[in-house]
């Protein structure tokens, strides 16, 4: 039987408690708040309702006696990117399990979100909303109560410390060829990040990564490492740390994409196939094929021709793999000199096609230190992982065709200490 006693604390304890009632979804264990506050006023944790804020849990504890307790301060994060579930047709039915239950169609990822907003319709906070099929969780709304994970079908919803910093967003449990044809955003479980963890907190599991956060410290070495580049750290500048951009090897010289547009082409891939004479045919169509491949938004056409921009670029490799000419390569983002020419023409023609092409002197590779640079089809080719920028080959450049990038003194302090913390080399 319970007192009036007890029955007035638990009262008085409710009235602390956020207010929504996750309906026995929570991570407290109880179907009400009600029942949790009960729970509370017998004897139970303080921290017993994972909603409860710093100021709550103290409030709690002077009000009951308890031991005060720390806040379990948690978020909710869904292990999804939302990009491969077939949301498009699966988001009409009335629920997740429902949708899920209708069967996957080829080509989708059935370890995916949905998209018919069970965890949504489960959050008594408004933390969790469904756009365009795609699960969200609005951290500044969410508590940590845990009701949207208990309510995801697909269990990709996990309650991680509110001041995690790096997540995998992937539950995909294939092979690395099948993940990487359902979704651009997959795990593919190469184990990079975890090699380059220095906490060991990171392993392998059914070929996607795992994170124990009761180990990771925040570091970002799993970001920079994943060759995805789909680990999302929401506390440091992936921009800051990263070791290597892109880098398109053509300045676009006598306007390329004028000449492949009135040719007809709409493409990169169409231009480099036509053969057209008075202009450079190794140079950038223009087109934009990897602005458009960049999900980064770090590759814009200025005047017909493609320009990186190395603070955006995290090295993800898209624009390499689409560029039919091979014009963008991924170079040191350390700062370093570049030639910005894959002309294979001889050096005559070279210069009667385009002003700002190498014209294959070789003065350069004659009067650099560390004998850093070769001609190379006529044309000087650099080794970027080894260049000091020492600046003699750009002043010694009759064309002054080689460019470089003066790396923030922030960056590359950041960059040294994270290969010392990995027990790796500055590259």
């Amino acid at each position: 039987m319970i007192s009036m006693q007890s029955t007035n604390l638990a009262t008085e304890v409710r009235k602390l408690l956020p207010g929504g009632d996750c309906t026995g979804r929570g991570g407290c264990g109880f179907a009400t708040c009600d029942a949790c506050a009960q729970a509370i006023a017998a004897g139970g944790p303080v921290n017993l309702c994972p909603a409860c804020d710093e100021e709550a849990v103290a409030a709690i504890a002077q009000l009951t006696g308890g031991e005060l307790l720390p806040p379990r301060q948690e978020m909710a994060f869904i292990k999804c990117s939302g990009s491969a579930a077939g949301k498009s047709r699966l988001k009409v039915f009335a629920s997740c399990d429902e949708a899920v239950k209708s069967g996957f169609a080829p080509g989708e990822c059935t370890y995916g979100c949905v998209g018919a907003g069970s965890c949504a319709a489960a959050c008594t906070f408004d933390a969790l909303h469904v756009l365009n099929g795609v699960a969200t969780v609005d951290k500044e709304k969410c508590n940590g109560c845990g009701a949207c994970a208990n309510a995801c079908v697909q269990k990709l919803i996990h309650m991680v410390p509110e001041d995690a910093s790096n997540f995998v967003p992937c539950s995909n449990q294939d092979e690395e060829e099948v993940a990487l044809r359902m979704c651009g955003y997959s795990c593919i479980g190469c184990g990079d990040c975890a090699e380059a963890c220095p906490e060991e907190a990171i392993t392998v599991v059914d070929n996607r990564a795992v994170i124990d956060y009761e180990k990771c410290v925040g570091c970002a070495a799993c970001t920079v490492a994943c060759r995805k580049k789909i680990i999302v750290d929401t506390y440091h500048d992936l921009t800051k740390l990263k070791p290597t951009t892109a880098f398109v090897r053509c300045r676009g010289g006598w306007h390329n994409h004028e000449v492949y547009a009135a040719a007809g082409a709409t493409n990169c891939r169409e231009a480099s196939k036509l053969d057209l004479d008075g202009h450079c045919s190794y140079g950038c169509a223009g087109f934009g094929d990897c602005a458009q491949a960049c999900r980064f938004d770090a590759i814009s056409l200025v005047q017909g021709t493609a320009k990186v921009d190395p603070d955006k670029c995290v090295g993800c490799t898209a624009c390499v793999h689409v560029c039919p000419q091979e014009l963008p390569v991924i170079v040191p983002y350390k700062g370093a000199k570049l030639v910005p020419c894959a002309s294979k023409d001889d050096p005559e023609t070279r210069k009667k096609l385009c002003w700002v092409s190498c014209i294959g002197c070789g003065d350069c590779a004659a009067n650099c230190p560390d004998g850093l640079i070769h001609l190379e089809d006529g044309r000087a080719v650099i080794q970027p992982e080894r260049c000091e920028d020492c600046n003699i080959c750009s002043y010694v450049c009759p064309n002054n065709v080689i460019t470089g990038r003066t790396l923030p003194e922030y960056t590359y302090v950041q960059i040294r200490a994270l290969a010392a913390q990995t027990g790796g080399a500055v590259r």
